[in-house]
């Protein structure tokens, strides 16, 4: 991973354009090709990103301190560099990747065995769908073809829609997946939670786990 900190300006051409002008901020340039571009707020989000696959390449003579990323739908990523104040390249290694408790990862696993539990005509793609900020718990096509990404949780919380709303943001800038709708599936989801995942239209669904280890259920049911 190469880390800089410098004053730039930024400008993005694709399906639309945005600017943002000169101010200190960290470029993150990741070993799969991926470029993004943080300021010192917004937590984890950045200003604005490349995915990969994409090519950086660093101007020289005249256009030394221009950076320009493009993706391979031909959308650009240009970053106007002022100052650099820092600048290191570090070898992280393979990641070991998130380790989920054992009742979330065995919903998964269940889940994606089972997926028709999510609707009449739903295929598996993969689990644990690999993107460039960590792994999609499920995704999967609808009876319509539609792709569909899945992030499964023991108990549903406002973070847990924050990030599948992340993930579809992601998946929406590829062109052979888009549209992407979400599904936030847990076997208990907050009401807050819920509102959030409507207000962005994300569906909800909740996960019956000894349903779904096909364990027959002896309590009485009032639905």
């Amino acid at each position: 991973m190469r880390l800089v900190i410098a004053r730039c300006s930024v400008d993005y051409a694709g399906r639309l354009t945005a600017h943002l002008p000169s101010a200190p901020r960290l470029i993150l340039v990741k070993a799969d090709g991926s470029v993004s571009i943080h300021a010192d707020d917004r937590a984890y989000k950045p200003l604005n990103w490349m995915s990969p696959p994409c090519t950086l390449k660093e101007g020289a003579g005249e256009d030394e301190g221009v950076w320009t990323v493009v993706n391979k739908a031909g959308e650009k990523l240009i970053i106007t560099m002022e100052e650099i104040l820092h600048d290191s390249s570090h070898e992280l290694g393979v990641d070991p990747g998130l380790i989920k408790d054992g009742v979330e990862a065995h919903l998964q696993e269940l889940l994606a065995d089972r997926i028709e539990t999510l609707g009449e005509g739903y295929t598996l793609i993969r689990r644990e769908y690999m993107t460039a900020i960590g792994p999609v718990d499920i995704l999967c096509r609808d009876a319509d073809g539609g792709t569909v990404a899945v992030e499964i949780k023991r108990r549903g919380e406002i973070d847990g829609v924050e990030q599948l709303t992340r993930y579809l943001e992601l998946l929406n800038r590829d062109p052979h997946l888009a549209p992407v709708r979400g599904i936030f599936a847990a076997q208990e989801i907050k009401p807050q939670a819920r509102v959030l995942a409507t207000d962005r239209g994300i569906n909800c669904q909740i996960l019956d786990y000894d349903a779904l280890r096909g364990i027959e259920d002896d309590k009485l049911r009032l639905f």
